[in-house]
């Protein structure tokens, strides 16, 4: 029984890697499987419904990802990269930043304190810096918010016993893990961070050419997932809860 499914999936891979190879050319002359002109539309990305702007959730942060800014877009990207050059290639610790950045701050002040009376003959008051205590509260419920979202759609995929959703988790946690192994926390923030700001500006100037791409690569998937699942996935046996609780 082993050597029969061993062999099957021998041969659903090899007709996996081939079609992927005869389709390949294709893509790049733009055209995919043949369809109608509205089942193209309907699996456009965002189905046109909303613009990269609404869909991002609008306001300034979309207008940092879409560059209508560029001098605050420039800004925050170079801060980013900054931050990661700093811990990663110089290999400064987060404690040591924020040591650093304190002496500068109390040198400062000490030099504006001491010398400003000096010029002026009056003590001029040095300005107060305060985080406000919303900002922490508001992060933090802001990051628990997104985390409990990320296991209920987890319990949910689990749950569910859809074989296609639960293996697609699997799979994205699977890379995720992968990606951790190759580099660290920061890296990985970083380069969805450097992806959030380049990849929604690149999709709504070529928007019509990544909707065609993806259109055609999801629909190369769903064939060899139906291969899958009628060599593979249909012979695993699932059992029935209920007619178990009625037992």
């Amino acid at each position: 029984m082993s050597e029969r499914s061993e062999s099957s999936t021998e041969k659903i891979m090899s007709s996996i890697i081939d079609t992927i190879a005869d389709n390949l050319p294709r893509q790049k002359s733009g055209q995919f499987d043949p369809g109608s002109v509205s089942e193209k539309v309907k699996n456009k990305l965002f189905a046109r419904q909303d613009t990269v702007h609404r869909v991002l959730g609008g306001g300034k942060p979309a207008d940092v990802l879409l560059w209508r800014n560029k001098k605050i877009s420039t800004s925050v990207l170079a801060l980013a990269t900054a931050i990661w050059v700093f811990f990663e290639w110089l290999g400064y610790h987060f404690l040591t930043i924020i040591s650093l950045a304190l002496v500068l701050g109390m040198v400062a002040q000490f030099v504006w304190s001491n010398f400003s009376s000096m010029l002026s003959g009056s003590p001029s008051k040095v300005p107060r810096v305060e985080l406000p205590e919303e900002l922490f509260v508001n992060i933090a419920v802001a990051t628990g918010a997104q985390v409990n979202k990320f296991l209920c759609f987890l319990q949910d995929v689990s749950c569910e016993r859809n074989t296609k959703h639960f293996l697609v988790a699997i799979a994205g946690l699977w890379a995720a893990a992968i990606i951790g192994s190759w580099c660290n926390f920061l890296t990985v923030i970083y380069i969805g961070f450097v992806c959030a700001h380049t990849l929604p500006v690149f999709y709504e100037k070529y928007k019509d050419q990544v909707d065609d791409f993806l259109y055609g690569l999801l629909g190369l998937l769903r064939d060899q997932y139906q291969k899958i699942d009628r060599g593979v996935l249909s012979k695993i046996p699932k059992g029935n809860l209920k007619d178990k609780k009625n037992e």
